[in-house]
């Protein structure tokens, strides 16, 4: 990757709330096309690194720029211009409980433009169909849904917008390992047919192994490392190493070597029927 490459790009930031330092002196690049995952102890500030990017917060110092525009030090004009290329999905889907599924997709369109009612029924379907969810969740409120369900609605709405970079914060919590997986594989079809960039917070160690092309670690008020997920897990750091190379992680590793194994066998069954047969 080279620097025109670079959508998001974090230099120097420092987050403080009162007397608590964050972050200090934290730099993190993220690649165009590419799915970061972003991981670190708990209190580490992973959402308000999130937050800082996409200017709901205010850091005490640094540069934060967002598809080459700093977010910092930006007008308001410019802020939103930004924002309307950029879809969020926060903690726990963040959904507004009085408003139906389809209603909820639509509220970034009635945010950032004036579109027919008609029109915004018919994205909203488009985005609901995207997400995973069927046309009649569209009339379902927030307390009618599973929880799968409210995740995906939040991915219908953070697509809304068409963005070019999502901003997924811990969108397999509380979902079971079915549902998880689905979403994992959910992400990877979302990156491929749309082009997304994706910066992605999770503890889930089964997420990491599948979906992201480098993992970056919060560890000390800054990033401690951000590289594949191979050099991560060797990384000489008593939370990475307990992190990545206990039970839990060994686990994971093995699960998606065996998945990647299995990829690998039914693309070369399909290619060997398909292939001709010369009579």
């Amino acid at each position: 990757m080279n620097a025109r490459d670079t959508v998001i790009e974090v230099r120097g930031l420092r987050n403080q709330f009162g007397a608590q330092v964050v972050h200090d002196n934290l730099d993190l690049d993220v690649y165009r096309g590419e799915i970061l995952g972003v991981v670190g102890g708990s209190g580490s500030g992973k959402s308000v690194l999130l937050r800082s990017i996409i200017g709901l917060n205010q850091p005490a110092a640094g540069s934060v720029k967002l598809l080459g525009v700093e977010m910092t030090r930006v007008s308001d004009a410019r802020r939103a211009e930004i924002e309307r290329r950029c879809g969020v999905l926060f903690q726990n889907g963040a959904l507004f409980s009085s408003l139906s599924v389809a209603e909820n997709v639509m509220v970034p369109m009635r945010e950032h433009f004036r579109l027919p009612q008609a029109l915004m029924e018919r994205l909203a379907a488009l985005k609901m169909g995207l997400a995973g969810l069927t046309i009649d969740a569209g009339a379902k409120l927030p307390a009618e849904l599973s929880g799968g369900m409210i995740k995906r609605a939040a991915l219908a709405r953070s697509l809304a917008l068409d963005p070019d970079i999502l901003f997924l914060d811990e969108p397999t919590a509380g979902l079971d390992p079915i549902g998880a997986t689905a979403f994992d594989q959910l992400i990877l079809t979302l990156r491929e047919s749309l082009g997304l960039t994706v910066f992605l917070i999770t503890h889930d160690l089964d997420t990491l192994y599948t979906v992201c092309d480098r993992v970056a670690v919060i560890s000390q008020k800054r990033v401690l490392v951000a590289d594949t997920l191979a050099r991560v897990e060797r990384y000489d750091d008593a939370w990475v190493r307990e992190y990545f190379q206990g039970p839990r992680g060994r686990s994971a590793e093995a699960a998606a070597e065996i998945a990647a194994t299995h990829g690998a066998r039914n693309r070369n069954s399909i290619a060997a029927a398909a292939a001709p047969t010369g009579t």
